[in-house]
C-alpha cells in the first residue's frame, strides 16, 4: 500500500554520479562492463557483488578470435588463434570454447569474402551483407526481461563475455525486469547513455515489481549499455536488471509483481496504488518544509487529487468477498487522509504543514493498509528509511520504497 515519504527531503530518483561505466551487450564481441544506477532504495547506488569461488579464466586467444572474426579482421590470424585456443581450454580447463568457434567461423566466413573479392564484381555487396548481418545479431550473449544469471566474475561492476542464465527461484545474481534501444545516430557519450539507462530503468523497474513493500531493502538496480566501440557495430541496447547492494548479498527468488504473476484483485490494488505514489514523488526536494512552504502546498494539493483518484478506482473494482470489507476499510483511511493533506494544502506555517502531514502519514500506510494488504496476499510489512522521524510505517517515495 502507498504510505506518503517521511518527513523532510528525500534523495531524487534520477541522475547522480555512477560507480563504473556502463555497458548493454555490445555487439563487435567487446567486453561489457555493468554500470550501476545513480539511486539505490536507502542505499549508495553501485555497491560491489558477492565473491564467488574464482572461477575459471576465459582463454585469451579465444577473446581475440572472436574480436577479430566480428572485425573481418586478418581472418587467417583468427582461424589460427581459434584453433590454438580450443587446443588451449581442453588442456587447461579454461572458459571460451563458444568465442572460440564463433571466431573460427566468422574468421572463415571472412576468408571467404576476402577470396571472393579478388574473384568477383559481387565482392562488396556480399561484405555490405555480412556487415549488416553482424550488426543486426548484437553481442556475444543476451538476456531477457525476466530472466535471472549469475555474473562468471561474480561482480556487476566488471566487465564481463557471457552471463549464466540461471532459474531465478534460487540464488542469483541479477533479475532483467526491461530492455530497449537508444536512437540511432553517433555515439551521444558515456554520460548521455548512462543518464538515459538511469532515467528510464527507474522507471520502468516501477511496472516489474509494482509492488514497493515486497523490495527487499537490499536491492539496487544496475544495467547493461553500450560502449563507443559496440555503437560502431549497431548496439544501442540497454538491459536493465535488480542487483544486490551488499558486496557479501545476492537475490533470491523473483521480483516480478506485474499482471503476469498478480491475480485481478492484487493488480486493481497496486494500480491505484501506483497514482498515489506519483504524487508522493513530486515532493519539493528541500531541507526542511519552511524552505518551501508555498511549494510543499501546491504538492499537498496534488496529493488530494491522487487520492481522489485512488479512491475512487479501489471502489469502482469489483473485489473478491473476502478482500471486500478490508479494502473498504482502508478507501475510509485513504478519505481521512485526503482531510489531512487537504489542510495541509492550506497550512498558515510549516508547523501547522508538519502536523497535517504528520497525521496523514499514518492513515496512508497504518493498520488498515496491512489488513487490506493481508486479505489480497501482498506483502504487509511497509517499507522504512534509516532516516524515518515519522511515525505509522515506511512511506513510497523517495530512495526507501519506490523502485
Amino acid at each position: 500500500m502507498a504510505t506518503p515519504p517521511p518527513l523532510g527531503p528525500q534523495p531524487p530518483h534520477g541522475g547522480g554520479s555512477f560507480a563504473s561505466p556502463g555497458q548493454s551487450q555490445a555487439g563487435g564481441g567487446q567486453p561489457y562492463p555493468y554500470q550501476a544506477a545513480a539511486q539505490p532504495w536507502g542505499q549508495a547506488w553501485g555497491r560491489a557483488y558477492p565473491a564467488p569461488p574464482q572461477p575459471p579464466p576465459v582463454n585469451g586467444p579465444a577473446i581475440a578470435a572472436l574480436v577479430l572474426g566480428v572485425l573481418c579482421f586478418l581472418p587467417g590470424v583468427g582461424l589460427l588463434l581459434g584453433i590454438v585456443a580450443l587446443v588451449q581450454i581442453r588442456k587447461k580447463g579454461e572458459r571460451g570454447k563458444g568465442m572460440a568457434v564463433a571466431g573460427i567461423v566468422l574468421s572463415t566466413i571472412g576468408a571467404l569474402l576476402m577470396t571472393l573479392a579478388f574473384t568477383t564484381g559481387g565482392a562488396r555487396d556480399a561484405w555490405d551483407g555480412f556487415r549488416d548481418a553482424a550488426s543486426s545479431a548484437g553481442g556475444t550473449f543476451s538476456v531477457e526481461k525476466g530472466e535471472c544469471f549469475d555474473s562468471p566474475s561474480g561482480s556487476l561492476e566488471e566487465y564481463a563475455y557471457d552471463v549464466d542464465i540461471v532459474p531465478c527461484d534460487g540464488e542469483h545474481d541479477a533479475e532483467v525486469f526491461a530492455g530497449f534501444s537508444m536512437p540511432d545516430g553517433g555515439y551521444p557519450g558515456d554520460d548521455a547513455v548512462t543518464d538515459v539507462a538511469d532515467d528510464r530503468c527507474y522507471a520502468r523497474s516501477e511496472e516489474y515489481a509494482m509492488d514497493a513493500w515486497a523490495l527487499p531493502v537490499d536491492v539496487d538496480i544496475y544495467y547493461f549499455t553500450p560502449t563507443r566501440q559496440s555503437w560502431r557495430y549497431g548496439d544501442r541496447e540497454i538491459t536493465c536488471m535488480f542487483g544486490n547492494v551488499d558486496a557479501e548479498g545476492s537475490l533470491t527468488g523473483s521480483l516480478r509483481r506485474d499482471a503476469t504473476t498478480l491475480d485481478d484483485d492484487q493488480l486493481a490494488f497496486l494500480e491505484a496504488d501506483a497514482i498515489l505514489n506519483d504524487a508522493f514523488d513530486q515532493v519539493p526536494d528541500t531541507e526542511y518544509v519552511e524552505d518551501d512552504l508555498s511549494g510543499h502546498k501546491v504538492w499537498a494539493s496534488q496529493v488530494v487529487r491522487a487520492l481522489e483518484q485512488q479512491t475512487s478506482a479501489l471502489r469502482a473494482h469489483d473485489w473478491e468477498s473476502s478482500a471486500e470489507q478490508a479494502v473498504t476499510d482502508y478507501v475510509e483511511a485513504l478519505d481521512e487522509a485526503r482531510e489531512e493533506w487537504e489542510a495541509a494544502s492550506e497550512a498558515s506555517d510549516a508547523e501547522d504543514f508538519t502536523e497535517h502531514w504528520d497525521k496523514a502519514y499514518r492513515l496512508t500506510g497504518g493498520p488498515k493498509a496491512v489488513t487490506a494488504r493481508e486479505a489480497l496476499g501482498l506483502a504487509t510489512e511497509s517499507p522504512t528509511y534509516d532516516d524515518e522521524d515519522a511515525g505509522g510505517g515506511g512511506g513510497e517515495d523517495g530512495s526507501g520504497a519506490e523502485v
